[in-house]
């Protein structure tokens, strides 16, 4: 895993993409400003762009030769960012169009998974039609409790409800579709909250180390994702040798059955009971803020926030 040595020059004009219209806004700003400080700090050639303000086509007339995107959520993160950059032919970083979009919808994901076979927690998917008092209440009965609903298409915990009884289920599933008009209700695996980094494409992909997270009362959420410092992350992880190998295995696995390149985080659950970790979600453009995961990670691996912000922009790419 160690680095190397990348000229600054060869990158040539770099756009960060930041802000966007997503639920997300704030933490892709303030993941973006890192990002672009970093860059410039190792003589890159690297400008702030923000989609909600200047339309895409702009990239082009200013000369920009590939883009950092450091956008989050659906207007960003799901590929239709990455289709047009690919129409404009500046190669980005990240995963291409079909991995975006369906690493975007948790639903999605798996179902590909689980066709390949790796373990994920038992779900229940809610289109709009099927949000009814009556079938929303018998959703407890199917998956157990406590339960998680949330929306398939959003990131940073946003619209997320840990539910501990029926009485709640009406309320959880109606704050989901205020960000998406489909609600995800998820099996709840109680154990630990681990997190593993991806960096590289196919083979040659490569795990980072394991980051275990330690919240209060369990309470990962948006808030203290990036705004307190509550939240205990744990890299080395604790974990036995075994564990740590097969949850960086496990990921590895999920990275490469979507189709994903470039760098992505896969966040999992290690079950108490038996130790058996079950993969969440994928997120193909991560959080690059002072609070988040893949910096930490790659910094117990010998990479500096710096040389990962460089890393990443060097292995930008298109689909085709």
């Amino acid at each position: 895993m160690a680095g190397t040595s990348i000229d600054p020059r060869s990158l040539g004009k770099v756009a960060v993409l930041m802000g966007g219209t997503s639920a997300e806004r704030e933490v892709s700003l303030m993941s973006g400003t890192g990002v672009l400080a970093a860059l410039k700090a190792r003589g890159v050639d690297a400008h702030a762009f923000d989609p909600s303000e200047r339309d895409l086509v702009e990239l082009k007339r200013a000369g920009v030769a590939r883009c950092f995107i450091a956008l989050h959520g659906r207007l960003g993160e799901g590929g239709s960012v990455q289709g047009a950059l690919e129409l404009l032919r500046i190669p980005y970083t990240g995963s291409g169009v079909m991995a975006s979009a369906i690493a975007m919808d948790k639903v999605m994901t798996k179902r590909v998974w689980i066709a390949e076979g790796l373990p994920t927690p038992r779900y229940r998917w809610l289109a709009r039609d099927e949000q009814t008092r009556e079938t929303v209440v018998g959703v407890p009965d199917e998956l157990g409790l406590p339960l998680i609903v949330k929306p398939p298409r959003e990131g940073s915990s946003i619209g997320v409800t840990k539910v501990a009884g029926y009485s709640q289920m009406q309320d959880a599933v109606k704050l989901a579709a205020q960000y998406d008009p489909e609600v995800l209700c998820e099996e709840f695996i109680d154990g630990l909250e681990v997190t593993c980094p991806v960096l590289g494409q196919g083979a040659s992909a490569e795990a980072l180390p394991v980051i275990r997270i330690e919240a209060p009362e369990g309470a990962y959420d948006y808030q203290n994702k990036y705004f307190t410092d509550v939240v205990r992350y744990h890299c080395p992880s604790g974990l036995s040798a075994d564990a740590e190998a097969e949850i960086q295995r496990l990921t590895l696995a999920a990275y490469r059955t979507l189709g994903c390149r470039g760098w992505g985080r896969a966040d999992l659950m290690v079950r108490a009971s038996d130790g058996r970790p079950f993969l969440l979600e994928m997120n193909t453009s991560p959080g690059m803020t002072g609070h988040s995961l893949v910096p930490i990670s790659a910094k117990a691996a010998g990479i500096s926030y710096e040389e990962l912000c460089v890393r990443i922009v060097a292995d930008a790419g298109l689909d085709a």
